[in-house]
């Protein structure tokens, strides 16, 4: 890894944000992969009910698009949410994921308004440090509960084309959320994320990966907890 800036501006740039430049783009790949095989996908769906298809912009604005992604962020967002949350209190002995066991972390240290380079609300105080503070755990409980009602609502819409076209009545949003299929649906995928919790926090106690911040140094005691 190199160890002076990149001369080039463009290559520092690449290179300072290269983590989440790389995530970014895997994300945007492979939603343009779910979107491409779910609209073959829902078309197929579509032509066993003797429905008109889509085409691709409708798809991408459809109920079946909208379900899929959403119920898959929802649950990606209530885990980081929760652990964020969790680890605050919580303590693993051993895992590279947890805070050490009973000494005090700089993350528990009040915030210095004093310091030259601190964030605003921090200098500035009050309301909007307090808000601040619990800004990360905000966010994503703000983007679990968005993705939540975008899954809900596109549900709603497919369940309710099915509906009809058994020669029942077409749902709402909110009824719904009052089915079985919706809450399977949820729990499926939040118990997916809970098990990956369980998995690196539990994983790091014994395994290492060399040149990892999410690992424990390689000669690390299997006791030894926090990074």
């Amino acid at each position: 890894m190199p160890t002076q800036p990149p001369k080039s501006n463009v290559l520092k740039f690449l290179y300072e944000n290269s983590l989440l430049l790389v995530g970014g783009l895997l994300v945007l790949v492979t939603l343009i992969g779910q979107l491409f095989t779910g609209w073959h996908d829902y078309n197929s769906e579509l032509e066993d009910m003797e429905l008109l298809p889509l085409t691709l912009g409708a798809y991408a604005q459809s109920g079946h698009f909208l379900e899929a992604t959403f119920e898959n962020w929802e649950s990606e967002f209530l885990q980081m949410g929760l652990y964020v949350v969790l680890t605050i209190w919580l303590r693993q002995r051993g895992s590279s994921e947890s805070k050490k066991l009973y000494e005090e972390e700089e993350v528990d240290q009040e915030p210095n308004p004093t310091k030259e380079d601190a964030p605003g609300p921090v200098k500035r105080g009050g309301w909007q440090l307090a808000l601040y503070r619990r800004s990360l755990s905000i966010a994503f409980f703000l983007l679990f509960f968005g993705s939540f009602w975008l899954h809900a609502k596109g549900g709603a819409e497919v369940y309710s084309i099915e509906q009809v076209h058994n020669g029942k009545s077409a749902v709402g949003t909110l009824d719904y959320m009052t089915t079985s299929r919706f809450w399977f649906e949820s729990f499926q995928n939040w118990q997916s994320e809970f098990l990956s919790i369980v998995s690196i926090v539990g994983l790091s106690i014994f395994l290492r990966q060399h040149g990892s911040p999410e690992s424990k140094q390689v000669d690390a005691a299997h006791t030894e907890t926090g990074k």
